[in-house]
C-alpha cells in the first residue's frame, strides 16, 4: 500500500510539473504581470452616482479558505493547474473584510448574521430581523424590536424586489429580508410551540407572503406553505414531503390571490416559460419540499440551477423602471456542515457562475453588486500539495502515523475518524460523498469565527474598504440607492469625487515628471 501511494504521488508530481506554464520560470513573467496590475489600478474610477439596482450575492459559509479552494477547483475543471485561474468575483475592484460575530456569540450563526448584513443591525444568535433586545425563542420579546431589511425599504421605495436561494426560501439567510422571528426554526406554524402561537407570533412562511411585496421568490420550501397532508406535486406518494401547516392555510394560494399578474411554478420548465412571459408580473417558484438539491446531483429537467433562477429573477425584476433589489444565496454552507467538501466546493463553483452571468445581464454603471459571506467554516486545506494536484487529493507526504491524509481537513464534524485513523487512498478522496477527516467528532461541522470578504462593483462600491462590521454591508447598499435612512444622499456633491478621481488618474504622470 505504501509503495502504491508513493508511485501515485510520483506520478502526480510529474503531472503537476507538466501542467506548470514554462513562462512562470522567467522573472519577467511576474514583473510584467505586477506592472500591468498596477497600471490597471490607476484606471479604477469610483462610480459616484445613485445605484438604480442592488444585487447581494450571499455565499452561505463562503469564507476565504473556501474562496481559494473554489478558485483552484474551477481552474482545474478548465484543465488549468488551478490557483492562477481567476474566479468571476476576483474581478471586483473593491474589497473589504467583515466582522461576523453576533451580539451574544463570538462565532455566529446564519440568522444573526442575516440581520446584520441585510438590516444593518447586529442581533442575537438564532434570531432574525430583530435587535439584540429580543431573546431566543421568547415570543414576547419580538414586538418593538423589529428591524427592517434594505430589501424591504427598497420595496417601500417602489423598487421590484426578489430572493433566489438554493436552500428553502424560509431558511435563515433569505428570511432575513422579510421576517422578524425569535427562532430561526419556526419555518411553519407546525414548527412553533403552542405558547408562541397563543402569543400571536407568526411563522416564517406566513411572514414571507405578508411582510414584503415580493416580485420574485425562487427556491425550495413547498411543504411549509400548504396544509397538513397536502400531497407534493413532484413526490405525491411520499408522505414525508406533504404539507405541514396546521392552520389549514394554503399560503401559495393566498399569495396568488393578493394581486393580479401573479404566477406560481414548481419546476424548471414552468419557470423558464414564466420568465419569458411579459404578462407575469410576480413569480413564486418552489422547486423542492425543503431545501433544493446540490447542483451536482439535481434533476436538471425538474430543478433549475442557481444561475437559471438568478437570470429568471433579473429578467422579471428589470421590468420595473425604478430598479430592483435582488438577494441571491447559495448553500455552500450545507456541504460544509455535512463535512462534505466536494458538495460545498461544487456549489461554490455554481455560485461563481451565477455571479459571472449576472455581470452580463446588468450594467455596472447602474447596478451595485456585492458578494460576501455570512460566516466562514472550520474548513482548511494544506499539506504542501503539488501545484496542479486535485484540490480534493492527498498531501504529498504521509503523517506521523505513516498514513495518507487529504489536503482538505475540517476542525470538527462528521468526518471524525476515531482513535484509529484510517488510511486514505486517492480514489476514495476523489469520491463525491467522501468526508475529509475532522479533528473533533460532531454530527454537524460548525461555523468559523474569522472575518469574511466583501467584494463590490458598481455605483458607490468604493465605500467598501478596510475592516468593517458586518452591518456596514446593509448601510452601504442603502446609501448607494438613496434608500432609508439615506434618502438625502441625492444632495451629496458628486463633483468633489469626480475632481478627486481626475487627480488620482493624473498622479502617475505627475510622478514621472518629478523623477525624470
Amino acid at each position: 500500500m505504501q509503495l502504491l501511494a508513493s508511485l501515485t504521488l510520483c506520478l502526480c508530481a510529474g503531472l503537476s510539473t507538466a501542467l506548470i506554464p514554462v513562462e512562470e520560470e522567467d522573472p519577467s513573467f511576474w514583473n510584467k504581470q505586477a506592472a500591468a496590475a498596477i497600471e490597471a489600478s490607476f484606471k479604477i474610477q469610483p462610480k459616484i452616482r445613485q445605484a438604480k439596482n442592488l444585487i447581494l450575492f450571499l455565499g452561505d459559509g463562503f469564507g476565504v479558505p473556501s474562496i481559494t479552494a473554489t478558485r483552484i477547483l474551477k481552474g482545474q475543471m478548465k484543465g488549468k493547474p488551478g490557483p492562477e485561474t481567476p474566479l468571476a468575483l476576483d474581478a471586483f475592484p473593491y474589497v473589504a473584510l467583515s466582522k461576523t460575530y453576533n451580539v451574544d456569540r463570538q462565532v455566529p450563526d446564519s440568522a444573526g448574521t442575516a440581520t446584520a448584513y441585510l438590516c444593518g443591525v447586529k442581533g442575537n444568535y438564532q434570531t432574525i430581523g430583530l435587535s439584540a433586545a429580543a431573546r431566543y425563542s421568547q415570543c414576547d420579546t419580538t414586538r418593538g424590536n423589529e428591524v427592517f431589511s434594505v430589501l424591504k425599504r427598497a420595496s417601500d421605495a417602489g423598487k421590484a424586489v426578489g430572493i433566489v436561494t438554493s436552500t428553502r426560501v424560509q431558511h435563515a439567510s433569505p428570511s432575513g429580508t422579510y421576517a422578524h422571528v425569535v427562532n430561526r426554526d419556526w419555518y411553519a406554524d407546525a414548527n412553533m410551540p403552542q405558547e408562541a402561537r397563543n402569543q400571536n407570533c407568526t411563522d416564517i412562511a406566513w411572514q414571507l407572503v405578508h411582510n414584503v411585496n415580493f416580485t420574485v421568490i425562487l427556491g425550495g420550501g413547498r411543504k411549509y406553505m400548504t396544509p397538513v397532508g397536502t400531497p407534493d406535486p413532484e413526490y405525491p406518494t411520499n408522505n414525508q414531503t406533504n404539507g405541514i401547516r396546521e392552520d389549514g392555510k394554503n399560503l401559495i394560494d393566498m399569495w396568488l390571490e393578493a394581486r393580479p399578474g401573479t404566477h406560481y411554478v414548481w419546476n424548471r420548465t414552468e419557470m423558464l416559460a414564466a420568465a419569458a412571459n411579459p404578462s407575469v408580473k410576480y413569480l413564486m417558484g418552489l422547486f423542492e419540499p425543503g431545501d433544493m438539491k446540490y447542483s451536482e446531483v439535481r434533476n436538471t429537467i425538474m430543478d433549475p440551477s442557481l444561475t437559471e433562477m438568478m437570470e429568471a429573477a433579473i429578467t422579471i425584476l428589470s421590468r420595473n423602471p425604478k430598479g430592483f433589489y435582488l438577494f441571491v444565496e447559495d448553500k455552500i454552507d450545507h456541504g460544509h456542515h455535512d463535512g462534505a467538501a466536494h458538495k460545498a466546493l461544487t456549489e461554490a463553483v455554481e455560485f461563481d457562475n451565477a455571479i459571472e452571468r449576472a455581470g452580463s445581464l446588468t450594467s455596472e454603471d447602474e447596478t451595485l453588486t456585492v458578494v460576501t459571506a455570512d460566516h466562514s467554516h472550520v474548513f482548511s486545506f494544506g499539506g504542501y500539495t503539488l501545484r496542479g494536484s486535485s484540490i480534493f487529493g492527498l498531501a504529498p507526504k504521509t503523517a506521523l502515523d505513516e498514513k495518507n491524509y487529504t489536503s482538505i481537513l475540517y476542525g470538527n464534524g462528521p468526518g471524525y475518524p476515531g482513535s484509529n485513523r484510517p488510511d486514505v487512498d486517492a480514489d476514495t478522496a476523489m469520491n463525491y460523498e467522501y468526508l475529509p477527516q475532522a479533528a473533533v467528532p460532531l454530527d454537524s461541522e460548525t461555523h468559523g469565527g474569522e472575518d469574511v470578504a466583501i467584494l463590490a462593483k458598481g455605483p458607490m462600491a468604493h465605500l467598501f474598504h478596510g475592516v468593517q462590521e458586518q452591518t456596514y454591508v446593509a448601510h452601504v447598499m442603502a446609501y448607494a440607492a438613496c434608500i432609508e435612512p439615506y434618502t438625502d444622499c441625492r444632495q451629496r456633491d458628486s463633483a468633489a469625487g469626480i475632481h478627486a478621481t481626475a487627480l488620482v488618474l493624473l498622479l502617475p504622470a505627475l510622478l514621472l515628471a518629478l523623477f525624470y
